[in-house]
């Protein structure tokens, strides 16, 4: 069972079923054992990073960044370019049965 807490604006899961994504940025760092959960938007302020730089690093435009993040439902390429116009590289794990798959080639 997944346990939530909620603490300056950043969630924070932790068990077994959290979804992994490792965040290092200004206010977000990963603590052993604790996956820090976030928006898009919160994610690319918490780089201090604005829609504008982020659009021209993606090749969009700022109205279609803001699109981006107010979806609900990503491809992984578009998570792949946002995430490293940050700065950073997207993981994706697989929780199978207690254990954490990093998937490959995705």
């Amino acid at each position: 069972m997944n346990r939530t807490q909620k603490k300056s604006g950043l969630r924070r899961v932790s068990g077994a079923g959290a979804a992994a994504v490792a965040v290092v940025g200004r206010k977000a760092r990963r603590n052993d054992g604790e996956t820090v959960a976030m928006t898009l938007r919160g994610l690319r302020e918490s780089v201090g990073r604005t829609q504008g730089e982020v659009a021209r690093k993606v090749s969009m435009t700022q109205p279609q960044l803001s699109r981006v993040e107010a979806r609900s439902d990503h491809l992984i390429s578009t998570l792949r370019r946002y995430v490293h116009a940050l700065g950073g590289e997207i993981e994706v794990v697989a929780v199978v049965n207690g254990a954490r798959i990093a998937l490959q080639k995705v």
